[in-house]
């Protein structure tokens, strides 16, 4: 039953938020509760008009899936071709935008824990760290928005932007300590004879946070880590230019940017709602009309999930993936918590 109430509440949110993009919600005055933005049947005719700038958007948002397949063997222990590493990365992204929960990456490290016999710890502090450098490479091309033609409208991201790389630097922070520290308290706590399945679950740690204990791994890693952020970067910037906005190239990092600090925690079923209501948000403060702002937000999210589960569902059939298992969406990270807990309990086997 919570489940269930948790869903529909979720879905509640996410229709109040998306219609944000399209109407203002009318809650003092007098007459309807919901004003049109704009005409929508005007709305509707000229999103054909769009498809300018639309195809080089999901040409650029396909691209991503290779490039982090790139990123993601400089934080890995054990060399992975990169054939299996785009397929797994595929997969990801398809569960990511086809599947409610946003379960894409953890299914990802589950499967390369389970195809090259990893410890799925190791696999997935390996996808963490990934992750962590694209936010870093993230705001450090925000903080280089401030130079180009938004400066001035950047000022009023300047508190977000604040808080955004405090919260990165911390992360940072945090990794590394683990990175360094993981492993010497395990053996701590090994000589000791105390908390066997910390011990174990310290290790596999350590072993996922690998690169993080070299200076030089992280910088390899986080250079690699930019391909995949100019790409959605350059993506959302062409959008933005394509709407008529002059420099829109320079604000597609801007947008990144807000959609990085706006979108929902993984498993949060509002993140559909939020990226409408966050695209929508930084499109009108970058200069674009009300209509403009809503076709925005509505064609980068179709393009967005149209491209991935494209590329995705080619691996999906080449690496002959039960659907079913897909379908039920979760049971794959289900069974992936069930192996951290054994993992956490029991030493991995030599």
């Amino acid at each position: 039953m919570l489940h269930v109430l948790l869903g529909i509440l979720g879905v509640v949110i996410t229709v109040v938020l998306i219609s944000t993009v399209f109407f203002r919600w009318n809650l003092d005055g007098p007459g309807s509760l919901l004003v049109p933005r704009f005409p929508l049947r005007e709305f509707f005719r000229e999103l054909p008009g769009h498809l300018v700038w639309l195809i080089p958007f999901m040409l650029l948002a396909a691209s991503v899936i290779p490039l982090r397949a790139l990123q993601w063997q400089q934080t890995l222990q054990r060399r992975v071709p990169f054939k299996e590493r785009y397929h797994l990365v595929a997969i990801g992204a398809f569960t990511h935008n086809a599947l409610p929960g946003k379960l894409g990456d953890i299914i990802r490290s589950f499967l390369l824990s389970r195809t090259q016999r990893l410890p799925f710890l190791q696999s997935l502090g390996s996808v963490a760290v990934c992750k962590l450098l694209e936010f870093a490479a993230l705001m450090l091309l925000v903080a280089l928005s401030f130079l180009g033609p938004f400066g001035k409208t950047m000022a009023h991201f300047e508190s977000a932007l604040k808080v955004a790389v405090s919260l990165c630097v911390g992360l940072v922070a945090l990794v590394v300590l683990l990175a360094h520290y993981s492993r010497p308290l395990a053996q701590a706590l090994h000589r000791q004879h105390r908390l066997p399945r910390l011990q174990h679950l310290l290790q596999h740690v350590a072993d996922g946070l690998g690169t993080a204990r070299s200076f030089r791994g992280m910088a390899v890693a986080l250079v690699y880590s930019t391909g995949p952020v100019l790409a959605s970067s350059l993506a959302y910037g062409l959008a933005l230019q394509g709407l008529g906005i002059s420099g829109g190239l320079f604000g597609g990092a801007v947008v990144l940017g807000a959609i990085a600090l706006g979108q929902a925690m993984p498993g949060v079923p509002v993140g559909m709602g939020l990226y409408y209501f966050v695209t929508s948000w930084a499109a009108r403060s970058l200069g674009a009309s009300e209509a403009d702002a809503a076709a925005f937000s509505t064609l980068t999210h179709l393009g967005t999930v149209l491209s991935q589960v494209t590329v995705g569902a080619i691996s999906v059939h080449l690496r002959k993936l039960r659907l079913k298992d897909l379908r039920r969406g979760g049971s794959l990270a289900r069974e992936a918590a069930h192996h951290v807990a054994h993992e956490a309990v029991e030493p991995v086997a030599p």
